[in-house]
């Protein structure tokens, strides 16, 4: 019986971060800065690179403010398959975020197969 409320109890706690926020809108990194008085305060609107650059700076660990914004491939000044390049940063921060939420699947599933249950011969 306590162990069922305590489930329960985890998913409802859970599915709270996936409901929207009520009142507000989520905000662009120029916006943030701005609010917060930074460098970019006066320009209201930049571009999507600008932008990119702006999050770079303000990176707080000790790695951001050595690096900064770095780009080797210059990425962020090209157009894929006919889009702006305000798509194309999109696409690109898009397409980071699915293949390492892959990556991290994949890498539950390797610790899955060393555990007991999996590893080991299996009569059918």
């Amino acid at each position: 019986m306590k162990f069922s409320a305590v489930i329960v109890t985890l998913a409802f706690g859970s599915a709270a971060a996936f409901a929207p926020q009520q009142g507000s809108a989520p905000m662009r990194t120029t916006e943030l800065s701005a609010k917060r008085g930074g460098r970019n305060a006066k320009k209201a609107s930049l571009s999507a690179k600008d932008e990119l650059m702006a999050l770079a700076e303000a990176n707080p660990d000790k790695l951001g403010n050595s690096i900064g914004f770095w780009d080797p491939l210059s990425l962020a000044d090209q157009e894929f398959w006919g889009l702006s390049n305000e798509a194309t940063i999109g696409y690109l921060r898009h397409a980071e975020i699915k293949h390492g939420r892959v990556a991290m699947a994949a890498f539950l599933g390797f610790c899955a197969q060393c555990t007991d249950a999996v590893k080991g011969p299996h009569p059918i």
